[in-house]
């Protein structure tokens, strides 16, 4: 068994923990006990937040719509050249205002601290939200004091 150091991606709290690697797949979470922000605990999103990266419809490479609707799989910076292309077209037809960034709670400070500098001082919108209230509700005032764990994950992760 391997362990991989990494950060949570369920808030912006940056809370460490380690990934348990066995053959390539991820088997397991174990949080970071000297880590400052999660101090050896993790919330149930932490335990549990990694069977995306197995599930079988997880994408394994960005698809690109074809002239037809149909969706076709291409390389990234295949994805990246459509991405910047569409964006220029949109902003010279438009104008930047009508341009809108919709961060996540689930991205890290930094991450959203960069799609803020990249809405508003590259493409020059004002226009950038967040889900956070919305997601952190689910996961805020209702949750039970018992909801940070120090030990073994609350439900097996196989």
């Amino acid at each position: 068994m391997k362990k991989v150091l990494t950060t949570c991606g369920y808030c912006g709290c940056g809370c460490n923990l380690y990934l348990t690697v066995e053959g390539g797949r991820i088997t397991g979470v174990l949080p970071k006990p000297d880590h400052p922000v999660s101090q050896g605990m993790l919330c149930s999103k932490g335990w549990q937040g990694h069977g995306f990266a197995r599930h079988p419809d997880r994408l394994d490479q960005p698809l690109l719509r074809q002239e037809d609707g149909t969706l076709k799989g291409v390389s990234w910076s295949e994805a990246y050249r459509a991405i910047a292309e569409h964006l220029r077209s949109v902003i010279r037809t438009h104008g930047p205002d009508k341009f809108a960034m919709l961060a996540s709670a689930r991205c890290t400070n930094e991450e959203n601290y960069l799609a803020a500098k990249l809405t508003r001082a590259v493409i020059g919108s004002p226009n950038i939200d967040h889900c956070a209230p919305v997601w952190l509700q689910r996961s805020g005032p209702g949750r039970p004091p018992t909801a940070l764990r120090k030990s073994a994950s609350p439900t097996p992760s196989s």
